[in-house]
């Protein structure tokens, strides 16, 4: 028989009249703590039978009279800490009644409660306040977008099937009996100071914790430590030195820690007990590693009764159960609360007043668990290599600013002597210009469009490669820290409710026509319908993205001329500005719009396709939401950037769309003011609206409701709140929806920053803004305002990485047309060099613009008022390269045009290598371990190996030290002593 932890049943099930009671956990184990203070706790008596543990699912024909039995059965259980012994933790903490027993896991289900209960209930006037809230809470939850693996409660929110109240008590009944023949220990309490929701509390006793941490082969700590030497090269001692030099900006927290000492760790056996430091059981295992010990036994455990095999996630999609959560660790504002992990990350994290302090990812990863870690971390290193971004930006940007006076085209337009007459820029309602009227835009696109803005296109290319180099070197020393080195993603994944109700489904459709033992399972034909409709409804939103743009671009259209048109003069001043302005707005609240729109749509039909484990649907609704809301974002954007102003045609023979609108041009002073415009707009607007005040001032303005709507002033909310306890103050937070959302977010600033730097050098500067601010708010929506999720390991940030990485590449082909199609970067280049007569760029405007007689245009296109500038034209200039009117080819494209745009073809291919092996070097030049790091792996590995043969060399002596002494025992010795089992026969030899 194998070695058990103390206290532990064995494997193959034990009697429970013969099992031994631990201090501090009673045997028995479902206990209703329904009267605190009137009623005996009471429980049901354990199952003789044992649930296999390692995963294995029950066959549908299992005999449940027994079952039946014992679920029938129930005996009071003796208060074991009111006569003699009293609680070691006070009633509101997360504790069974006794005070001792930790909770660990909580479900929580819909009751129905008798008349006299709701009547006591109303007495203390509580009821209609607590239902309001969880009214709210739950329109709220309902309204969470899908995030499996995170919560059960939200990957759980689908089919939802309207079950008989009595059938989900039986269901209940069942599960809670299989609970507990995996030996966790349960409490009910259905007389809560929430109507109509009762609650079972988890509790894993040390017996229960040891065997499945073997199972899930949970690296802990041992009693072996060793020095963590740094390394010796540059690049080490430079982060030595940085991290001495802002040692005041690390959160206080981990005093005790010492960096240069770290415990080896193992992935926990019974059998080795004695490597690990079990002196204080009720530390050796956390209360994250707790709650995700209790998640595994709860997905493994099954309902048999119904027609198709059930686990936990079922059963809430059913509404067997409405949540299942872990509990938090304590309050954080009570004046008498005692120090836990919440309140430290409280005071040291999600304060405002240390937003220039470092982030305490250790204790984050403690608390939430790996990959909220992981989320955190690289949310930090993000953030810091954007400081240097955002400098470099901002610089450039100056440097446009004090060199604005002496941009020699900036000076031609807006030299009032150069009388140069520009075309109208609509048909009829507009009419001759002065080139002259564009001075303040032209001044305003060189803050953006100068030689500076080439050299940041390429350092933020390099930029882009260094944050994902750093981020990688970063997620190895994390993973060395946090003992993820040997992690792999091999463990099983369990299958999702949708799909097991499939299947079922699907076994029942073919029960006659299937081979016995085949295993039914969902193919590529079963889900044909679930693939075409996504490929059609993909394209049809992409398709509607496309027109809502276009429509538009016709409101600028319209819009321009009905202000040409009108009577008034503050109208007709700036109507460029008043277009611009108009339109980027329009084009923010439908991206903010669609953007709710599309998530639930990706949802929707990532649920059609049934994919079988979380993490396969994880995967495919973030590549669907994020195509969809990423064409969203950036078609505005790259619509002005590479379209508009190329599609018009000349004068005399314009592009016209839906009838009589002809498409718009872009300013003299090309469009890359509007595009910065846009992308300013855009960005701003989303980081304030959609990620701050949405997260910010929703929250807060459904509390202002609630409290408003409650018959409860503030003293008597914040009493009642003091007696409710840690699972009911849980309860009434809101669920863990996961981090796709918070992930998103970032990826598409990341794509802002990136992609179009070259037209916004002040991207970087609004992203850092905004995340120092993020931070901070994510933080304090963790700790204060959503239930704990539950503790998911994870040694990388998965897809998001990729697609980063896919952001930044295509960024530098993105740039390269920026620069050589948008703005006047190599128009510039070839005049000076090729055309200028002094090498200088006088005269540059002049042969930028041809010219056009008016007599050209076409009937009902001229000008209602010709004579607006107090003159007859007769011929006016636009942007153009063609041949002038008296030329042999009138109005075709000159020579300069083809120069020019060979040179931007040039320019495009020369920069995209010469940028891509500049950062592949760079990438190759910097190894994606830190030398220490592997240095420090290869030392864990080699000091295991040595504690290893040093316990097996015990072993071997101290197994011949009882040979030699069973040799020598006498006769006499021998009659006394009792046979002790021996593995082989003892050889006669002579022990002298």
């Amino acid at each position: 028989m194998e070695r058990q932890c103390d206290g532990e049943e064995p494997l193959g099930g034990l009697n429970h009249h013969d099992r031994a009671e631990e201090p501090g956990s009673p045997p028995l184990a479902l206990e209703h703590s329904g009267s605190r203070q009137q009623d005996e706790p009471t429980m049901m008596r354990r199952s003789d039978n044992y649930l296999p543990v390692p995963g294995e699912e029950k066959n549908l024909d299992i005999d449940f009279v027994n079952t039946k039995t014992r679920s029938s059965e129930s005996i009071p259980m003796k208060n074991l800490y009111a006569d003699d012994v009293s609680p070691l933790y006070p009633p509101v903490g997360p504790y069974f009644s006794d005070g001792r027993r930790r909770v660990d896991y909580v479900l929580a289900y819909h009751i129905q409660k008798p008349g006299s209960v709701r009547r006591r209930s109303s007495r203390f006037g509580e009821s209609n306040f607590i239902r309001r809230l969880r009214r709210s809470l739950s329109m709220r939850s309902s309204r969470a977008p899908l995030q499996p693996k995170e919560d059960p409660e939200i990957a759980a929110q689908e089919q939802q099937t309207d079950y008989h109240e009595d059938d989900k008590r039986f269901r209940r009944e069942e599960f809670e009996e299989n609970l507990l023949e995996t030996g966790l220990e349960l409490e009910k309490d259905e007389e809560s100071k929430i109507p109509g929701i009762g609650f079972l509390k988890i509790h894993a006793p040390w017996n229960v914790l040891c065997r499945e941490a073997e199972f899930m082969k949970l690296k802990m700590p041992t009693k072996k430590v060793y020095d963590v030497k740094q390394g010796s090269n540059v690049v080490e001692k430079v982060r030595l030195f940085i991290h001495k030099v802002t040692a005041p900006l690390h959160p206080k927290v981990d005093a005790t820690r010492q960096d240069s000492i770290k415990s080896l760790s193992h992935p926990f056996s019974r059998e080795k007990q004695h490597l690990f430091d079990l002196s204080d059981r009720d530390k050796f295992f956390d209360s994250k590693t707790r709650s995700s010990i209790v998640y595994e036994v709860l997905k493994r455990t099954r309902c048999t009764k119904a027609k198709y095999s059930m686990g936990i996630t079922s059963l809430l999609a059913n509404g067997v159960y409405t949540s299942a959560y872990p509990l938090h660790d304590g309050d954080i504002k009570e004046a008498n609360t005692e120090p836990n992990d919440r309140k430290l990350l409280y005071e040291e994290w999600a304060s405002y007043s240390v937003f220039y302090k470092y982030q305490p990812i250790g204790l984050i990863r403690k608390y939430f668990g790996e990959k909220v870690g992981l989320y955190f971390a690289w949310l930090g290193v993000y953030t810091q290599m954007l400081i240097p971004a955002a400098i470099v930006g901002v610089i450039v940007f100056l440097y446009g600013c004090v060199t604005v006076d002496d941009n020699i085209p900036s000076m031609e337009i807006c030299d009032p002597r150069n009388n140069i007459n520009m075309c109208p820029l609509c048909d009829r309602a507009c009419s001759y210009w002065k080139l002259v009227t564009a001075c303040g835009t032209a001044r305003a696109s060189h803050l953006f469009d100068n030689p500076a803005t080439v050299f940041f296109s390429i350092f933020m290319a390099l930029w882009a490669v260094l944050f994902m180099e750093h981020w990688k070197r970063r997620q190895m020393r994390l993973n060395y820290v946090w003992d993820l080195t040997g992690f792999g993603e091999e463990e099983e994944d369990h299958n999702r409710a949708e799909y097991e109700f499939r299947v079922m489904q699907k076994t029942m459709r073919l029960e006659h026509s299937t081979p016995k033992g085949e295993k039914v399972k969902l193919t590529c034909t079963d889900r044909l319908p679930a693939y075409l409709t996504m490929v059609v409804m993909m394209c049809f939103l992409i398709l509607v993205t496309f027109a809502i743009v276009f429509g538009v671009i016709l409101y600028r259209i319209s819009i321009k001329a009905a202000l040409h048109m009108s009577t008034y003069p503050s109208a007709r001043s700036n109507i460029r500005a008043t277009v611009k302005t108009t339109a980027a707005i329009i084009n923010l609240i439908i991206i903010i719009i669609l953007d709710e729109i599309y998530g639930a749509i990706a949802r929707w039909l990532t649920t059609l396709e049934v994919p079988k484990t979380d993490k396969s649907f994880e995967e495919r609704l973030i590549f669907k939401t994020f195509i969809l809301k990423f064409v969203n974002a950036f078609t505005p954007i790259v619509y002005l950037a590479f379209f508009r102003g190329r599609l018009v045609g000349r004068p005399g023979k314009y592009l016209y769309v839906v009838g009589s609108y002809r498409m718009e041009e872009c300013a003299h002073a090309g469009c890359l003011m509007e595009l910065c415009i846009q992308l300013c707009i855009t960005m701003l607007g989303k980081q304030l609206i959609q990620n701050n005040l949405f997260e910010i001032g929703i929250p807060k303005l459904k509390k202002l409701l609630r409290k408003r709507k409650s018959e409860l002033d503030s003293k008597e909310e914040e009493e009642l709140n003091k007696t409710l306890q840690r699972h009911e103050k849980d309860h009434l937070l809101g669920p863990f929806v996961g981090l796709n959302p918070e992930y998103m977010e970032m990826i598409i600033q990341f794509g802002m920053v990136t992609l179009f730097v070259a037209s916004f050098p002040l991207a970087p500067l609004f992203a850092l803004l905004n995340n120092i601010i993020e931070i901070r708010l994510d933080a304090k929506k963790f700790v204060m305002e959503l239930r704990r999720p539950i503790a998911a390991k994870a040694k990388d940030i998965g897809i998001w990485y990729n697609l980063l990485r896919g952001l930044s590449k295509v960024a530098v082909i993105v740039n390269a047309f920026v620069i050589s199609f948008t703005s006047d970067f190599i128009p510039r280049l070839v005049y000076q060099y090729m055309y200028s007569p002094d090498g200088t760029m006088h005269g540059f405007i002049n042969h930028t613009l041809s010219y056009f007689n008016v007599t050209d245009f076409q009937p009902g296109t001229d000008p209602l008022e010709p004579m607006h500038l107090g003159y007859k034209v007769e011929i006016c200039r636009y942007k153009d390269y063609r041949e002038p009117p008296w030329s042999s080819t009138p109005y075709e494209l000159s020579k300069e045009f083809w120069a020019i745009l060979a040179a931007r073809l040039a320019f495009v291919i020369v920069f995209q290598n010469v940028v891509m092996l500049m950062s592949d070097f760079v990438d190759w030049l910097i190894p994606d371990i830190p030398k220490d790091i592997s240095l420090q792996i290869h030392k864990e590995k080699i000091l295991m190996v040595e504690l290893f043969m040093k316990e097996e060399q015990g072993k071997r002596l101290a197994a011949q030290d009882k040979h030699n002494q069973d040799n020598c025992t006498t006769p006499s010795s021998a009659s006394q002593s009792p046979p002790q089992p021996r593995s082989r026969p003892i050889s006669h030899t002579n022990c002298c």
